[in-house]
């Protein structure tokens, strides 16, 4: 139920079981999801791989955000980076933090751990991961930056269509930073597909609701739980098989027992 993108209270009331319960549930296959898909996920041979951030807050909005927690990771904004694997669809790693340059450098330095071959590389042009990507690849990967223009930042001011919905893209330009990418697979679309699966099957990520994080434990928990699911049970529509088995990491489609069993 939750991976389907209900609710932690929904969920206790259609399983009929205690809430506590469901947040326990969660924040113990969370733990072990990630600890799996840590040791598991390693070797990736990829050829191109899409970067990309997606906005959350826990606890509350910045704006909300008491003085006492003022700047405090876990209250407010929290970002969660995400790489793909553009052929495969493997979630190869993601992280939780801050939009800033230092989570950027621990997520692009554990994604290069888990790749096994030189890949082709593009990211957004969040100026971070320039200094990122040196640091964790040096020369050996072809680096694209695919930059968009937008035609304007939705206000409070702004009609309600602009303000409830994405700024229409204007145009965007591609920048080669390293090495010879190829400019046909410049792209970012498939990764911020699966951004937009994560909003659709966790609650917490949904816009303009009271469904958010309370505390940045059951966050991480949320995002690891999703990441099992999305990687091992979820079979993909255009390729017929879950990201792990297309990327021969997994021989068969996980249920959400097996998942739950990961616990033990």
């Amino acid at each position: 139920m939750i991976a389907e993108g209900n609710s932690l209270r929904a969920t206790s009331r259609m399983a009929d079981v205690a809430f506590n319960t469901v947040v326990k549930l969660l924040l113990d296959v969370g733990e072990a999801s990630e600890r799996y898909q840590d040791q598991h996920v390693g070797n990736v041979k990829a050829r191109r791989i899409q970067c990309d951030e997606i906005w959350a807050f826990v606890y509350a909005k910045n704006k909300n955000v008491p003085e006492a927690h003022k700047g405090e990771l876990g209250y407010g904004d929290v970002w969660t980076w995400t790489a793909l694997d553009a052929e495969t669809k493997l979630l190869v790693t993601w992280a939780i933090g801050r939009r800033d340059g230092f989570t950027a450098q621990a997520f692009i330095r554990d994604l290069a751990d888990r790749l096994a071959t030189r890949v082709q590389l593009t990211t957004d042009g969040h100026k971070v991961y320039l200094e990122a990507v040196e640091g964790a690849f040096g020369n050996a990967i072809d680096y694209a930056m695919l930059i968009k223009m937008y035609e304007g930042d939705a206000t409070v001011n702004a009609p309600a269509e602009r303000r409830y919905s994405p700024a229409r893209c204007t145009g965007s330009r591609e920048q080669t930073i390293t090495g010879n990418p190829d400019p046909d697979h410049i792209s970012t679309s498939y990764v911020e597909r699966q951004n937009l699966t994560m909003r659709m099957h966790m609650r917490r990520f949904t816009r303009l609701t009271n469904a958010f994080s309370k505390k940045l434990d059951n966050h991480k928990a949320a995002v690891a739980f999703y990441a099992m699911w999305y990687n091992f049970a979820r079979i993909h529509q255009t390729l017929r098989v879950t990201p792990a088995m297309e990327a021969g990491i997994s021989d068969h489609v996980w249920s959400a027992e097996e998942i739950a069993r990961l616990t033990n």
